[in-house]
């Protein structure tokens, strides 16, 4: 392998070991900014809204989040790629595409109704009170808003793909274990972040270690 290739192969390879090790900790802090953390009970449109207004920390979570979609794209085509040519390449493969469709909705989702949120916030009370009705039906996910619901494929695809990471043994079996509970809980509604903020500490458990292997790997032709 030449150099120029070398190189190109070095940077990949950091950058897929950064991803394994930057999304992790994004969601962790992101689930954690959320407030009443340790009094958690399900949370309805309305609810929501009174939570996010002018919670500048929340907003900063979740435009780390937005930006993170793009991380999880790399991790799910990484974990197809470590399947490939296993008795488990068709989860690898299903898992990937199912998860990447729903990191275009997370991607949605945080756009359409956290960002949005963040600019209504610059707005006078009594100006952002005229915005209610409109807020409730984004919030409540009317017309095509319909289809962030789509982000529950998120956590599905890579628990496919944990199952196949599992049973391939194409990663540590302690961390496919954890990975897939993470990712099982992960995508719990709305008010109950205590329960996302474990999952996501967990999935921080499982791939953090990878992500430096990853890093440290000295074949980058394996990665």
């Amino acid at each position: 392998m030449n150099s120029r290739n070398s190189k190109i192969h070095s940077t990949k390879r950091i950058g897929v070991g950064l991803s394994f090790i930057v999304f992790p900790v994004i969601f962790v802090f992101a689930f954690a900014s959320h407030p009443n953390l340790l009094s958690p009970h399900f949370l309805g449109p309305a609810e929501l809204i009174q939570r996010a207004h002018n919670h500048s920390l929340l907003h900063f979570g979740h435009a780390l989040v937005t930006l993170c979609t793009g991380l999880l794209v790399v991790v799910a085509i990484h974990f197809m790629d470590t399947l490939k040519n296993t008795q488990t390449e068709w989860l690898g493969f299903i898992g990937g595409v199912t998860a990447i469709l729903g990191a275009l909705m997370l991607a949605a989702d945080k756009g359409a109704l956290c960002l949005t949120m963040s600019a209504l916030d610059t707005l006078p009370e009594d100006k952002f009170s005229t915005m209610m009705p409109g807020l409730l039906a984004m919030f409540g996910r009317e017309g095509w808003l319909m289809l962030i619901w789509g982000i529950v494929l998120l956590p599905i695809g890579f628990m496919i793909q944990a199952v196949g990471l599992l049973k391939s043994r194409s990663l540590a079996t302690w961390q496919s274990i954890l990975f897939l509970i993470g990712v099982l809980f992960i995508a719990t509604p709305d008010g109950v972040e205590i329960i996302n903020c474990t999952a996501a500490i967990l999935v921080a458990i499982a791939l953090i270690p990878y992500g430096f292997k990853l890093i440290q790997e000295k074949s980058p032709e394996n990665v």
